[in-house]
């Protein structure tokens, strides 16, 4: 039992740190507010997780798990249900971790790792939405040409990378705090997706359009 102790004091580290981070932002929550959190000894913290980019690294690493486990699943997509599914899901793993978004060019500029690894996400996430786009072509979902599908798939991306901080200039308050979530997720969702209605087929349109249309008090 005792060498279970460390284990799950530095979990809870862990789940404290991404609140906090998640809530005011990285750089506004120093390690003596993190640890006066706690209720643990500085010294504690430290023994855990030695400097502060020790403590983000290991949440990037947990969200990069996570979305490596989706992103695999984008070659199942093959009509607007399964999109919206997998595009929510997608934007359910960012807000978990929005602090990453919410102060992305800080955290880049500080902290080289994450510098690299983030630049293979978006590569990522480009290649997971070009399979996307390939398996709804596959399943006459849509029809793009092979030409227009990796500028179709980068411009996704970009909305699914800035997406949240988008949310957070029009709300700085309330934006990013856990009732705004299922609103902002929604919004997400149907704009990333909104790029696909020139191309989508009839049927599908339609069915978009219902889809959105059944949260249309939360999307606006």
């Amino acid at each position: 039992m005792v060498k279970k102790a460390p284990r799950r004091t530095a979990e809870r580290i862990l789940e404290v740190a991404l609140e906090l981070f998640n809530r005011f932002g990285e750089p506004n929550v120093s390690t003596t507010l993190l640890s006066a959190e706690l209720r643990i000894s500085p010294g504690n913290l430290y023994y855990h997780y030695p400097a502060k980019d020790v403590l983000i690294n290991a949440l990037f690493d947990r969200y990069e798990q996570s979305l490596n486990d989706l992103l695999g699943a984008s070659d199942n997509v093959r009509n607007v249900e399964d999109a919206w599914f997998f595009m929510h899901t997608l934007f359910e793993i960012i807000w978990q971790y929005r602090f990453l978004y919410r102060d992305l060019n800080d955290l880049l500029s500080k902290n080289r790792r994450l510098e690299t690894h983030f630049q293979t996400i978006l590569k990522e996430k480009t290649r997971a939405l070009r399979a996307m786009l390939d398996g709804m072509g596959r399943a006459d979902a849509l029809r793009i040409d092979a030409s227009d599908r990796q500028a179709t798939a980068t411009s996704m991306v970009v909305v699914l990378t800035y997406w949240l901080s988008f949310e957070y200039v029009q709300d700085p308050r309330r934006a990013l705090e856990p009732e705004s979530a299922q609103a902002a997720l929604l919004r997400g969702a149907h704009h990333v997706l909104n790029l696909l209605l020139p191309y989508l087929e009839s049927a599908q349109r339609a069915h978009l359009q219902q889809i959105v249309g059944a949260y249309a008090p939360a999307t606006g």
